[in-house]
């Protein structure tokens, strides 16, 4: 195990033995969105080695679904960091998305020790017993490992790391860019830049904007009634500020979870445009 990994789960409170913890990655869609729409993506695996693994972080066997070509490599590294219905059939379509373009693609299950996200079908619930239990420590701890696992792999080209990330994982996405020096380019989803803030979840990425290390996209909703456009102009101004590379656009006519194809809140057009431009970033700065 990696001394710093240790060193980070060191400092936080251990899990109750009654914890239900996940174990697998399972299949399907999370219960707490129905019905899924018919509109949803299907990524075939053809050509693809994509399926689960686990990434050891903690003393814990974090299950995780990874995705890349079948032949050649290494590839480039993307992390991509699930939104708070965890790592369902979405995320895993995504995974095998970025791994048709040529990329070495994990999503590890982040909130794996508070219990499987998926299967929790009252949202309220969902947000109170999972993510709210999840500290933000825990991840960072959790998504180093992922890019160790990956690492020790040699299936992947660590000098070109990337990290991506939808809604809360947009959030974690702004996060880890400011930790994890290793990466190259982060790419993100509508990720909330001022939720309530705790000692579990104690920063905001306007809170880390001197310590970003990559250059960073943002994409947003000009709809989204929980990322307002106050807060859009308040972090360009923080980004602007610190002088770092990035890019913030907005659709405006998307809302919140304009990529999720298996929500109602789906937007075709932005939605696969949003990708395009996602995978020109990486390109552009090297991944």
């Amino acid at each position: 195990m990696d001394p710093h990994i240790d060193a980070l789960f060191a400092k936080l409170p251990k899990p109750s033995r009654r914890t239900l913890v996940k174990t697998s990655i399972g299949a399907g869609f999370c219960a707490a969105i129905a019905p899924v729409w018919a509109q949803v993506i299907k990524t075939p695996s053809t050509g693809l080695t994509a399926g689960e693994v686990h990434v050891m972080s903690g003393g814990f066997a974090v299950p995780a679904y990874r995705a890349m070509p079948d032949h050649g490599g290494p590839f480039p590294l993307v992390i991509v960091i699930h939104e708070i219905f965890g790592v369902h059939e979405y995320i895993q379509d995504v995974c095998r998305r970025w791994a048709r373009l040529g990329y070495y693609a994990i999503a590890p299950d982040l909130f794996a020790r508070a219990g499987d996200a998926a299967k929790i079908t009252d949202f309220k619930v969902l947000m109170s017993s999972i993510v709210a239990k999840t500290p933000d420590a825990q991840v960072t701890a959790d998504l180093d490992a992922t890019f160790a696992f990956a690492k020790a792999s040699g299936s992947a080209d660590m000098a070109r790391a990337a990290v991506t990330g939808f809604c809360w994982g947009g959030r974690q996405a702004w996060l880890y860019a400011a930790h994890n020096p290793g990466l190259k380019a982060a790419a993100l989803w509508y990720g909330p830049l001022d939720p309530p803030k705790n000692a579990t979840h104690p920063l905001n990425p306007p809170d880390v904007v001197a310590k970003l290390k990559v250059p960073v996209l943002g994409q947003y909703g000009g709809q989204d009634p929980s990322i307002t456009a106050a807060n859009i102009a308040d972090m360009e101004a923080k980004l602007k500020a610190a002088g770092d590379a990035y890019k913030i656009i907005v659709y405006p006519d998307a809302g919140h979870g304009f990529h999720a194809d298996y929500r109602p809140t789906y937007n075709k057009a932005d939605a696969a445009k949003s990708f395009e431009v996602a995978a020109q970033w990486l390109k552009a700065h090297g991944v």
